[in-house]
């Protein structure tokens, strides 16, 4: 069953059935975490407001004591369960439907505030930092595999209190990674009505020809921007084949046999990078991140820094891709004819501060940080 975020039933949030184990919770759980991430969803209240709700529900369902009183009393009685000594039995008390658990005014967790208010987002986001605090959600700095230091049985006893955001995510890279290999088959593609079978991301990756223009088969990505599909916009993926013809990818669907064919407009590459030319911290320079979201009102990235295990917002003359990444020209002055093109980064220059970018077998451009995009 598909996730629906307009219910206030939790299995129904997480797009799971009520006979749901705790493998299936904590798949779920993962997957619309790691879409609905606030870093990710740079100024969505609503995508915030989906994290909260997509958190509160694994929380409460991952939670063997709670999950029961919520399947027989309810989203109150459950949030309420921690004010409860472990040996209140299930029956016998006036103050919920059925005489089962006592009533009264209590604090719910987690959120800390009562069932109305729900998780706040730094409960949200703590829940998130243990679930994935040996782990790699995002997918470039190992696989998928092992949920690190979370998942199912974690018990938030926040009182509303909670790590203030920013300060995102402990231990381990949870923005960065590949997520290992995906299943074989294709599945259907919008307005295509579905593709037959060509042997798994195998076969895509042998047809490959040789480009300098195209990302690379296996590269991790995010769709974004998508008008016909709109409820894959967040998912993640990873690319199989570039197709010149029409100018798209075709990209695997994580968790899933479906494949999109996908504009280069509407992905975004969660690529590694180092901090560059960063006055105000000096000493960030040189390290590590992964870029996990592109903000086009403030024409920055959210890069998750490994060393500080902190999402930073960074403008794009403030990291330096990793080589090999293929961006896009933008913003040229002197050649504006090359603005929109496509090339692979073959080496950065620390002394000019400009890359070495191929767009063919035989041309090289030296471009300045700013003006390639991924």
């Amino acid at each position: 069953m598909a996730p629906n975020l307009n219910s206030e039933d939790y299995y129904e949030i997480l797009g799971v059935p009520k006979s749901a184990d705790d493998a299936a919770l904590k798949k779920a759980y993962k997957k619309l975490a790691v879409k609905w991430h606030p870093d990710k969803n740079p100024g969505d209240e609503q995508a915030t407001k989906n994290f909260q709700k997509i958190s509160e529900a694994y929380a409460t369902l991952s939670d063997e004591k709670k999950r029961k009183i919520y399947d027989m009393y309810g989203k109150d009685a459950a949030n309420q369960s921690d004010q409860m000594p472990d040996d209140v039995p299930m029956g016998g008390h006036a103050g919920f439907p059925g005489g089962g658990m006592p009533g009264g005014n209590f604090h719910f967790r987690p959120g800390g505030g009562g069932g109305a208010r729900g998780m706040s987002p730094e409960e949200a986001e703590f829940l998130f930092s243990q679930f994935f605090g040996g782990s790699d959600p995002f997918g470039a700095f190992g696989g998928m595999g092992g949920m690190g230091g979370g998942g199912p049985g974690i018990r938030i006893n926040m009182g509303g209190g909670g790590r203030p955001r920013g300060g995102s995510m402990r231990g381990g890279d949870p923005f960065g990674g590949a997520f290992g290999g995906m299943p074989g088959g294709m599945g259907g593609m919008p307005g295509m009505g579905g593709m037959p079978n060509f042997g798994g991301q195998s076969t895509f990756r042998q047809q490959q020809p040789k480009r300098y223009d195209a990302i690379h088969p296996g590269t991790v990505v995010s769709l974004k921007g998508l008008v016909n599909r709109p409820d894959r916009n967040g998912d993640r993926g990873e690319i199989l084949q570039y197709d010149p013809s029409s100018g798209r990818y075709i990209v695997q669907i994580e968790d899933s046999d479906e494949t999109m064919k996908v504009k280069p407009s509407n992905l975004l590459q969660h690529v590694h990078v180092t901090l560059h030319g960063i006055k105000s911290q000096p000493e960030l320079n040189s390290q590590k991140g992964t870029i996990i979201a592109w903000d086009p009102r403030k024409e920055r990235y959210n890069v998750y820094v490994m060393s500080t295990s902190k999402v930073m917002s960074l403008k794009p003359s403030n990291i330096v891709l990793e080589n090999e990444t293929v961006g896009q020209i933008v913003g040229l002055q002197s050649k504006p004819e090359l603005n929109g093109k496509w090339g692979t980064i073959k080496q950065f220059n620390s002394q000019t501060g400009r890359y070495d970018v191929q767009v063919s077998a035989d041309q090289i451009l030296r471009l300045k940080l700013e003006n390639i995009l991924v």
